[in-house]
């Protein structure tokens, strides 16, 4: 593949340890550590191991293609591999190759080695986007920007916490990634999830305690299994029993979607009509020398996008029939290929937007004002509410609203106005507190309005909220 319709991840760590060739070395050196494991519990001659690990060493000796197309006849390319692995040893350790095994479990094992070298990198590109991101929201700490909720200014926040945010979700993929990466398992069961072949072929008889029995040298062979390939190993075969691969593809998905939040976030606050971010160095555009498209925050997007289903194809595969399912393994393969490089990809991207991104504190301040303060009218139905009563302070601050809107003028004029028309009242109402009124005369003042409706005065925790946040390691 050449990668032409893939810019999220062509190019990456992601790709060349995905691509054909890296699954090969993966499926040839599952291959040579299970003889050598054999070897290593006094299955195999320890001259076989050393044939079969060199036979397998160099995976450009084998034909993909052509591994690709005979795997048509047996359904997995596992099959034809072995065969063109068995010619390549001398004849006297021929019979050792792929003893005892099957074809799940080889491809199993190399997936999860494929899985744990893809992640590497990966888990390497989290650090530096949320290490940017930290630096980001320190930085900006205190950089007041609009709130939006259903795409319309709400109240004031700060970008110091979005950017926080962010980071938080990086941290969420990261600690779910490493608690997956480090519990890859080794996959051996033989046919049918027994071992059964690896006594037959050593010749040895069951080991009897008590009621149980167990296997003398297949007891230790699967440690020694994944002793050789640094993975995990399991309790028990897991040929139907899906959970390894249904934790990693829970974990890439919400690795995608977490750093698809940030995506979406940059992506809208970088429009030509917000600018309040840009990306450091932003894509061209075809047709319009004027353009700077959010490129890494639109690859990341659409990596977001397709995730989704191809953990879903994954997690379907959970409803594995029998010892091993006809299609609900083999449905796995290349989603979940697909998903290591999209999640590789995408945290690439993510790590050179966060490192590159570029604030407009000005643009953000400026945008503060676009609703003449009545980004703030929480706070003053919350001030007014004690002096005037809940409900005729909402209905005070809405007919303000609307005013504003209408008048073109600022929230602090009108409300303002208002208050001077109910303290104008003569003689006061009935039942009128005249603390109260004392209190509303004093809003009154044009410095105490302009202080009550100043959108950085109004960002509540956000600050401690960012500083809490930042603790996290």
């Amino acid at each position: 593949m050449s990668g032409l319709f893939s810019p999220g991840w062509v190019g990456s760590a992601a790709e060349e340890a995905t691509d054909d060739l890296a699954l090969l070395h993966a499926l040839l050196g599952t291959e040579a550590a299970l003889t050598r494991a054999q070897a290593a519990v006094g299955l195999a001659p320890p001259e076989a191991a050393a044939a079969v690990t060199r036979a397998a060493s160099d995976a450009t000796r084998f034909d993909a293609r052509d591994l690709a197309l005979r795997a048509r006849e047996g359904g997995n390319p596992v099959i034809p591999l072995v065969a063109d692995l068995t010619a390549a040893v001398p004849a006297d350790a021929a019979p050792y190759v792929h003893r005892g095994a099957t074809s799940q479990d080889i491809l199993d094992t190399a997936l999860m080695l494929v899985a744990t070298r893809t992640l590497g990198p990966l888990l390497a590109d989290l650090f530096r986007t949320e290490r940017a991101l930290a630096r980001l929201a320190s930085r900006h700490r205190d950089t007041v920007m609009p709130g939006r909720t259903l795409t319309q200014h709400a109240v004031p926040t700060t970008f110091g916490l979005k950017a926080a945010g962010w980071r938080s979700l990086v941290l969420d993929a990261r600690d779910r990634l490493a608690g997956v990466r480090a519990a890859l398992p080794v996959q051996l069961g033989g046919a049918a999830g027994t071992l059964a072949a690896f006594s037959a072929y050593g010749g040895g008889e069951p080991a009897v305690r008590g009621e149980e029995h167990e296997q003398g040298p297949p007891g230790a062979l699967v440690a020694a299994f994944a002793r050789e390939l640094a993975l995990v190993e399991p309790l028990l075969p897991w040929h139907t029993l899906r959970t390894p691969v249904a934790d990693l593809a829970s974990a890439l998905a919400f690795t995608v979607g977490a750093l698809g939040k940030a995506a979406v976030d940059v992506a809208t606050l970088s429009r030509t009509e917000i600018g309040e971010l840009s990306e450091g160095s932003g894509g061209g555009s075809s047709a319009m020398p004027h353009k700077a498209n959010p490129v890494r925050a639109t690859l990341i997007a659409a990596a977001a996008r397709r995730a989704p289903a191809l953990a879903a194809t994954l997690l379907g595969s959970l409803a594995a029939e029998d010892e091993r399912p006809a299609g609900a393994w083999h449905a796995e393969w290349e989603p979940l290929r697909d998903l290591l490089r999209l999640a590789g990809g995408a945290a690439r991207h993510a790590a050179e937007l966060a490192e590159g991104l570029r604030v407009h504190p000005e643009v953000m301040r400026e945008h503060l004002g676009l609703t003449g303060g009545l980004i703030v009218s929480e706070r003053l139905v919350a001030t007014l509410s004690p002096l005037l009563g809940r409900a005729r302070a909402k209905e005070l601050v809405g007919e303000a609203a609307r005013r504003t809107r209408a008048e073109g003028r600022t929230l602090a004029e009108v409300i303002g106005e208002m208050l001077g028309e109910i303290l104008a009242e003569e003689p006061a109402p009935e039942g009128t507190d005249l603390s109260a009124r004392a209190a509303l005369a004093a809003l009154c003042d044009p410095s105490s309005l302009s202080e009550l409706t100043d959108p950085a005065r109004y960002t509540g925790s956000a600050g401690t909220f960012t500083d809490r946040a930042l603790e996290r390691r």
